[in-house]
């Protein structure tokens, strides 16, 4: 394998599993992403946007660094802040 993409396709081509797990971080990753950008965008710290949340600045540190997965409530609170929402669309789900 010459790259990560071709050794994460490669993946996902053999074990539908693994394939499942590495679409579900990648979105949460992207999710995450977009919150950064967003907050750079706006000029807002860490620690302006947690006070702005009502969270602790660690929390927001710990999410950009995808040491957790905020729960709905503050990811949504952290959405609304950055001026952002979340689309739930429907998606077909493998039996």
């Amino acid at each position: 394998m010459k790259t990560w993409e071709t050794y994460k396709e490669h993946v996902k081509r053999d074990d539908p599993i693994i394939a499942e797990d590495i679409i579900e971080i990648e979105e949460e990753v992207s999710i995450v992403n977009v919150m950064i950008e967003k907050r750079n965008a706006l000029g807002l710290s860490q620690r302006a946007l947690a006070y702005k949340c009502g969270i602790p600045q660690s929390s927001v540190a710990r999410i950009e660094t995808h040491k957790t997965t905020p729960n709905l409530d503050t990811l949504l609170k952290i959405l609304k802040q950055l001026g952002l929402s979340l689309t739930v669309s429907s998606k077909s789900v493998r039996a």
